[in-house]
């Protein structure tokens, strides 16, 4: 069969999976549509955490930033997987304890103002925004390859999709969907990797096969990696050349923001007790490693059956008439581009100014199937897997957009009077609405899926993370000094996104950016920013009630912490 049935038998299974569990989940009540009711197993929740949390950035751009950049792409891995840590063990169980169901109800309760609410439902929906839009961008790249359509046409067929289901479903159904899309989407990222592990090194474990000799040679993989891309005019893969600076800021934004998104903390909500919390992290990070260690030797193995695909083995390019057939399914999705700028018929791909190849980072794992020559199936299959990951977290997403607008600006804040059916008919409109504003961002994207997600997570360190930690842990934090600190941290740092990427983009080079940190880990001095004001102000301004004292050092104390509170 062509690459093309498979993918709509493949996809078309999956989706019928999706759709028949939120319809039979369907959300009931606004506890089921923001919390699933509470009584998610641990080990469920952990794949459905795992699933929400590797998005269509962990599945599709990661490797794509490791296999373009090398040594440099490895700030992601370390970033993403340190913070889920932090999360698990610092905020967590803390959050689940106060029995709330989002972040700004947490930051609203806390620190006892309206306002504090709404500067935290703005900070929620702007993060969250930034968030799907990548999402939106990475179901557009898959769609368009395998529908063989135009990458906008591919987001607007995902916008379609994610409304269905998550509208339909809200959290219960969002939650067991994502058990589904994490078998799903570990399942394809596995098999091709172990595929071409075998293929290339002769190890069927992609993590052994990525330190070993490749097959009839006594060459390491990394050691030919490296020689290619310093022939061919590439900085060498395994050699760093970003600042120290700059690596750890965003090293510590990745770590920091993860702790402080909205739609990861909300997943602690959904299980009985506050134990059951820690146990379902426990899981999810365990589910997470496997994708997360496998990624460098996916990246590792296309990188190097790119270059031999383009340029020959005897890297001195190849006929445009026998060029490999993942050129010729990718350039017509516009992501793949070819120039003769010598007029000899023969592409080649360098790094230097005989390069005549334009290749997006985004497709790499999506190709590494067509590229390695593996079964049509295989190829299919990697499609369902990066729609699962890119459809698993754009829910979550829409749902913490949805439960923002609903929950926190209207119940909470404008209209307390609304019935339960009213709340639930607004959850659903914010949902709609947010996907219009995430698939317009995905068509007009301000940079490739790993770093539109990367800014999401600068502006929820420089917002959520200081006042969620100081508010668990620093119990005379007052209402002003949060307030301030997330106002100057999340405009410093989406001021400095906003310029380097849109107003100035010609400005974005590291001889120009403050201390040498580039936008991408600017979110660590704008969270650093956060607490400095934080802690200014609540020195000069009124103290805490003695109430609101009471109830955060109990938030730390472990009695009556194995009931979920009801809501």
């Amino acid at each position: 069969m062509e690459i093309q049935s498979w993918t709509f038998l493949l996809v078309g299974m999956t989706f019928t999976l999706y759709i028949g569990i939120a319809i039979w989940a369907r959300a009931g009540s606004t506890s089921e549509f923001y919390v699933a009711g509470g009584g998610v197993h641990p080990v469920a929740n952990g794949m459905a955490t795992a699933a929400d949390w590797m998005s269509a950035a962990s599945f599709i751009s990661m490797a794509g930033i490791i296999s373009f950049i090398g040594y440099d792409g490895g700030v992601y891995l370390m970033g993403w997987t340190g913070g889920y840590v932090l999360l698990a063990l610092c905020l967590a169980p803390y959050l689940r304890k106060f029995g709330k169901f989002t972040v700004p109800d947490f930051i609203g309760d806390r620190y006892y103002s309206k306002t504090a609410r709404m500067v935290a439902v703005f900070c929620a929906i702007f993060v969250s925004f930034t968030y799907v839009a990548g999402q939106m961008r990475g179901v557009g790249v898959v769609f368009a390859r395998f529908l063989e359509v135009d990458i906008n046409m591919g987001i607007i067929i995902g916008m379609g999709i994610v409304f269905f289901y998550a509208v339909l479903g809200g959290m219960k159904g969002i939650t067991y969907t994502q058990v589904a899309q994490y078998c799903v989407l570990i399942f394809a990222f596995m098999v091709p990797a172990i595929f071409t592990s075998i293929m290339m090194t002769g190890s069927p474990i992609p993590q052994l096969g990525f330190g070993s000799t490749l097959n009839g040679s006594e060459t390491y993989l990394l050691e030919k990696l490296d020689g290619l891309t310093t022939e061919l005019g590439f900085t060498p893969y395994t050699d760093g050349s970003k600042s120290m600076i700059d690596v750890f800021f965003i090293c510590a934004a990745l770590m920091v923001g993860t702790a402080g998104l909205p739609h990861v903390i909300i997943r602690f909500f959904t299980v009985p007790k506050v134990k059951d919390a820690r146990i379902s992290a426990g899981w999810a990070l365990l589910f997470i490693a496997i994708l997360y260690t496998t990624a460098p030797a996916v990246a590792a193995f296309a990188r190097i059956n790119l270059i031999d695909t383009i340029n020959g083995p005897d890297l001195k390019g190849v006929d445009a008439e026998q060029a490999p057939s993942w050129i010729t399914n990718w350039q017509k999705t516009g992501l793949v581009a070819w120039e003769d700028k010598n007029n000899d018929g023969k592409m080649f791909y360098s790094g230097d100014e005989r390069n005549e190849m334009t290749i997006n980072r985004d497709i790499i794992v999506l190709a590494s199937p067509e590229l390695a020559k593996l079964p049509n199936w295989v190829v299919a299959l990697l499609a369902a897997g990066g729609l699962a990951a890119a459809l698993s977290t754009a829910a979550g997403l829409l749902l913490v957009i949805s439960t923002s607008i609903s929950h926190d600006l209207l119940k909470k804040g404008f209209r307390p009077n609304m019935t339960e059916k009213q709340e639930l008919l607004a959850a659903r409109a914010g949902a709609a609405v947010a996907i219009i504003g995430a698939g317009y961002l995905g068509i007009n994207p301000p940079g490739f899926v790993a770093e539109v997600v990367a800014f999401s997570f600068g502006l929820a360190a420089s917002s959520f993370f200081p006042a969620i930690i100081l508010g668990i842990f620093y119990r005379g934090m007052n209402k002003a000094g949060a307030i301030s600190g997330m106002i100057a941290g999340i405009t410093f740092t989406a001021s400095y996104i906003i310029y380097f990427k849109f107003i100035n983009p010609a400005a974005n080079i590291s001889d120009n950016w403050l201390f040498g940190i580039s936008p991408e880990g600017i979110g660590t001095l704008g969270m650093c920013l956060n607490f400095v004001v934080s802690l200014v102000v609540n020195k000069f301004t009124a103290a805490v009630p003695q109430d609101v004292q009471d109830m955060v050092e109990s938030i730390r104390y472990p009695q009556g912490a194995g009931e979920a509170h009801q809501h």
